[in-house]
């Protein structure tokens, strides 16, 4: 039998625990509410039971995940990141398609989207990375690092293609650098050479995209040019959330998810479904929520016991930020269509689980704080 070392439990971070909980079955109601049957007619959907079993498995994994110390990834971080550059090159041969995009590997009745646990084995490799050169680095990054960490997933993952998680992955290697005391002025200029070179290498990307992700930019920038065509989501998602009004509709009395006026109701847009019952108080609360997470997240990597542990918690926080900002922009219209899930909320197996994954290597930096845990 395992003994449970009592140290983890007397010190495990509940209330980061609590939030993500709280966000998750917010979610499932959510997914029940925007899948129901328009007037009660036909069966239900059962998405919301798969969510919930993915719940169940989730849990699992994030005690499994306390259960070990954080550190143990510092000792394999390079083998899993590699593991991770496989996976995503796998896909491009061998991966599943779906609406345009191969993003999907099917191993026997399940699937799975790589690039979901990819940026978890991103964070534990680039920050081990980061402690391994230490000194060394003095405020710059090597060309190879750029390469390595930067261009060359990026590339993977653009091909799928998956431009949320290459958005989120550009963050993750800027906030860790800057994390790391990596000097403004390179990330300044990086930026800026990057800016310069749109116009040179803007040809090549758009030629790559896929016709519905063009017709995603072209929304963005003019979400009146075709309503009833290509700015439908955006539309749609902006009548959902103003419908709701100050106080909402009422739980299960939205129309715009039921109706099927919205699409990807459960996915990307669940936020709109929420604020359409909830309206703008119940969306405050749950912004809330989210905030009190980052913050959360942010004061565990301040107390973190090493360096390595504040990277990790620092990424992880990171991650959860840029996909909330990056959804929440999305049904507002103020950011393009990218597919970004919103964490814990919406539906979606992988998703779901390398969260929560990720919230156990937050909670795991933060029980083990305190030097009794230290040798």
């Amino acid at each position: 039998m395992i003994a449970i070392d009592r140290r983890l439990t007397k010190n495990f971070d509940w209330l980061t625990f609590a939030i993500i909980i709280a966000l998750a079955l917010i979610g499932i109601s959510t997914i029940y509410s925007a899948t129901r049957p328009p007037a009660g007619v036909g069966e239900h959907s059962d998405f919301y039971l798969k969510q919930i079993l993915w719940l169940t498995i989730s849990i699992a994994a994030l005690f499994v995940v306390v259960f070990f110390d954080y550190r143990w990834f510092y000792k394999f971080a390079y083998p899993l990141y590699g593991i991770g550059l496989m996976l995503l090159t796998i896909v491009l041969f061998a991966g599943r398609t779906s609406l345009g995009a191969r993003r999907w590997l099917n191993i026997g009745p399940l699937s799975f989207q790589p690039s979901e646990f990819f940026r978890m084995m991103f964070i534990i490799a680039f920050s081990a990375y980061l402690v391994n050169r230490g000194e060394e680095l003095k405020g710059r990054l090597p060309a190879s690092a750029i390469f390595v960490f930067a261009l060359f997933p990026m590339i993977l993952v653009i091909k799928q293609p998956d431009l949320g998680t290459a958005i989120l992955l550009s963050a993750l290697f800027v906030s860790l650098s800057l994390a790391k005391g990596i000097s403004r002025r390179i990330m300044t200029a990086i930026l800026v050479i990057g800016l310069v070179s749109i116009p040179f290498f803007g040809n090549i990307a758009w030629d790559g995209l896929k016709d519905y992700q063009k017709n995603r930019l072209i929304a963005f920038i003019d979400p009146e040019v075709d309503p009833a065509g290509i700015g439908y989501h955006i539309a749609q998602s902006k009548i959902s959330i103003g419908s709701g009004g100050l106080t909402g509709k009422g739980y299960l009395k939205g129309t715009q998810g039921p109706l099927r006026f919205l699409p990807e109701k459960h996915t990307d847009f669940i936020f709109a479904v929420f604020a359409e019952e909830w309206g703008f108080s119940g969306s405050i609360f749950l912004v809330g929520i989210y905030l009190t997470l980052f913050l959360r997240g942010i004061d565990t990597a301040m107390k973190a016991k090493d360096e390595y542990g504040r990277l990790l918690a620092t990424g992880v926080t990171s991650m959860f930020f840029v996909y909330f900002t990056v959804n929440i922009g999305m049904t507002l219209g103020m950011t393009p269509v990218v597919g970004v899930p919103l964490p814990f909320m919406s539906y979606g197996g992988t998703s779901l689980l390398s969260n929560f994954i990720a919230a156990g290597i937050l909670i795991s930096v933060r029980t083990r704080r305190f030097e009794l845990f230290y040798p």
